[in-house]
Order: C-alpha cells, then sequence, then structure tokens
C-alpha cells in the first residue's frame, strides 16, 4: 500500500504507512522491511527530506548487505533519486558497481516488459548518474539541490543536464519532463 501510494504521488501518507509497518512488526522479516525502508525512502526524497531518506536507506542497507539483498535496491534505483549514489558510491564501491550493474539489467528488461512498443530507450541513453540527475530535475529541485545531494557542483549538475539534453535532443527542463515523465 505505501508503493502505491507513492505512485499515486501521496508522499505523506506513503511515508506514514511505511513509517507505521515498520513500527507495528513483531518480528524479523528482512524482505518487508527492505521494502518498506526502500518506500520510505522515495516517500522522503520526493518530499525533499534528505536527513530521514538517508535513513530509511541506511535502514534498508543494513537488512540488504548481510543478507545479499542488494538486486531489490538495484531495482528501485531510478526511484530511489541518487540516494545509492551518495550513501554507498565511496563507502562501499564493489557493492555499488554491482548495484548498478543490476540497475542496468533490471531496466533493460523493464522496458521491455512495461513500455514494448514506446521505441524509447532512455536509460540505455543516459548513464545512472544522468538519469537520477534527470529526475530530481524533473520533480522540481533546482541545481544546486541536486549538487548537494549528488556531492557535487552545481556546475557539474549544470554540464551533466546539458549532456543530458544532448542525448535526449531537447532543449528545456519543460521538455525534459515531457520526455521522461510520460
Amino acid at each position: 500500500m505505501a508503493h502505491a501510494l507513492y505512485l499515486r504521488g501521496d508522499y505523506g501518507r506513503s511515508l506514514g504507512m511505511a513509517e507505521n509497518a515498520l513500527i507495528m512488526k513483531q518480528g524479523s522479516y528482512p524482505i518487508s522491511e527492505l521494502f518498506l525502508h526502500l518506500a520510505a525512502s522515495m516517500a522522503c526524497m520526493s518530499l525533499k527530506d534528505i536527513d530521514a531518506a538517508k535513513t530509511h536507506f541506511g535502514a534498508a542497507w543494513n537488512v540488504a548487505r548481510p543478507d545479499g539483498l542488494v538486486e531489490l535496491i538495484g531495482e528501485h534505483h531510478g526511484l530511489l533519486l541518487g540516494l545509492i549514489e551518495a550513501c554507498l558510491k565511496t563507502q562501499y564501491p564493489d557493492d555499488f558497481a554491482r548495484i548498478i550493474e543490476i540497475t542496468y539489467r533490471f531496466s533493460y528488461g523493464w522496458r521491455r516488459i512495461h513500455n514494448p512498443d514506446s521505441g524509447e530507450d532512455v536509460a540505455d541513453d543516459l548513464t545512472t548518474t544522468e538519469f537520477t540527475m534527470a529526475m530530481l530535475a524533473c520533480r522540481g529541485w533546482t541545481n544546486a539541490e541536486i549538487a548537494r545531494h549528488m556531492g557535487v557542483s552545481p556546475g557539474t549538475v549544470k554540464n551533466r543536464l546539458s549532456g543530458v539534453y544532448a542525448k535526449l535532443g531537447i532543449g528545456t527542463r519543460a521538455e525534459l519532463v515531457a520526455h521522461m515523465l510520460r
């Protein structure tokens, strides 16, 4: 239910649903806990509460890593809006590389199932970092906010987004939103 609320754009209720389910659990259920923390992370990112998003993502990572459940994290890359890069890239470079490999495999398969007729291979054209920055820009984040979150300079964000525009053959954020969020 938390994920369904997230998909409808009801981020506050999605977060509340995930956090309540985590509070009420009466045992250890790693897969469910991982999904709930990821859903909470996604909702927090959409609400621009980066600290809470990182807290939930850290809890998800603490569940996933010991049991090797990192596939679930890779499958949620696009929805996590840069949390994987911000939280894992430096501290866990080998795990990060594995998760990015999973992300590419998953997105290739997902597009073939869900968008077989679109002819649009956005994830094929963009790196995971470009895709993340593009999605944050589509959600109304400024270059400065994206830079702070991703740990880069605003100039780097501007350059990466310019590269995204060139790859996609567009010129404005409005066109980016239309292209990425259809």
